[in-house]
């Protein structure tokens, strides 16, 4: 999220582009259509953050800037020149670090919070420990927050450290145990 991402739409053909169309695969989603000799594009049920990457007569790369989790999802490119029809197919996944925060309560139990991630974030302890125990909450907008306990009452290490394991973001957590 947040970044650019760009869906290509190969025109290998030496011929002349007659019209490029992209469409999401869902009822009343996207759709950028570009006829070359009108020289003009359509938009429908779209926003000013899909367009073109370049010119479509030279390159139909579609642009989503920023992406958001709403445009995850499947799309087609159909380019028509005077050659036929050619459909090129794409899949937008889109991950979402998740926000990380490491605290500790009264009871002397370290928690360990990789909120809001898509997908859930793997949490692990150093040292390792069998007495962790998580929690995984799902969000509606189908990021995860996933929370490892850690209880430290009875150990003897100075310090703990929590890793949090995700595609987007790895993230080292530190906490002193002295306190």
């Amino acid at each position: 999220t947040g970044h650019e991402a760009v869906l290509s739409c190969p025109n290998n053909s030496n011929v002349s582009l007659v019209m490029v169309t992209w469409k999401r695969n869902c009822c009343n989603c996207c759709l950028l259509s570009y006829r070359s000799d009108l020289k003009v594009t359509r938009m429908l049920n779209s926003s000013e953050r899909i367009t073109w990457k370049y010119s479509p007569d030279r390159d139909p790369a579609l642009r989503i800037s920023p992406v958001n989790l709403g445009d995850e999802g499947n799309y087609t490119c159909e380019i028509v020149n005077t050659e036929g029809n050619f459909l090129f197919f794409s899949s937008l996944t889109v991950i979402v670090p998740p926000t990380v925060t490491l605290t500790h309560d009264k009871s002397r139990v370290a928690v360990c919070e990789a909120s809001a991630g898509k997908p859930a974030a793997d949490i692990s302890w150093i040292p390792a420990s069998h007495h962790s125990t998580e929690e995984e909450i799902h969000h509606p907008n189908g990021t995860v927050t996933r929370v490892s306990y850690l209880g430290w009452a009875s150990s003897t290490v100075p310090t703990v450290t929590c890793l949090v394991t995700h595609p987007a973001t790895n993230q080292t957590l530190l906490m002193d145990l002295t306190c």
